[in-house]
């Protein structure tokens, strides 16, 4: 059974950073690509970040430049850092891991930005 266990949210004034934390219960590299998604009220999850075991990352278009996605091989985690945070940012985040059949979640992060 993977797990993914998440930290770092909190709440944050507009304009401030935060920094989330994924560790994995297995080697990172087992797995297709490892991410992150959010999930405001209301709305649908939505991916934030991902990185492939080759280490391919990609963004969503809106977060591009605020927030970077890493990764700590040694220590299976999975990380990002989030920049310039909007009030738009809050959501609940969520650690995925993708095998090519099957998808991993962490139990979710808050993340609340207030203006």
């Amino acid at each position: 059974q993977v797990q993914l266990v998440e930290s770092g949210g909190g709440l944050v004034q507009a304009g401030g950073s935060l920094r989330l934390s994924c560790a994995a219960s297995l080697s990172i590299f087992s797995f297709n690509a490892m991410g992150w998604y959010r999930q405001a009220p209301g709305k649908q999850r939505e991916v934030v970040a991902r990185i492939t075991a080759s280490g391919s990352t990609n963004y969503a278009d809106s977060l591009k430049g605020r927030f970077t996605l890493s990764r700590d091989n040694a220590k299976n985690t999975i990380y990002l850092q989030m920049n310039n945070l909007k009030p738009e940012d809050t959501a609940v985040y969520y650690c995925n891991a993708a095998f090519v059949s099957q998808n991993y979640w962490g139990q979710g992060t808050q993340v609340t930005v207030s203006s």
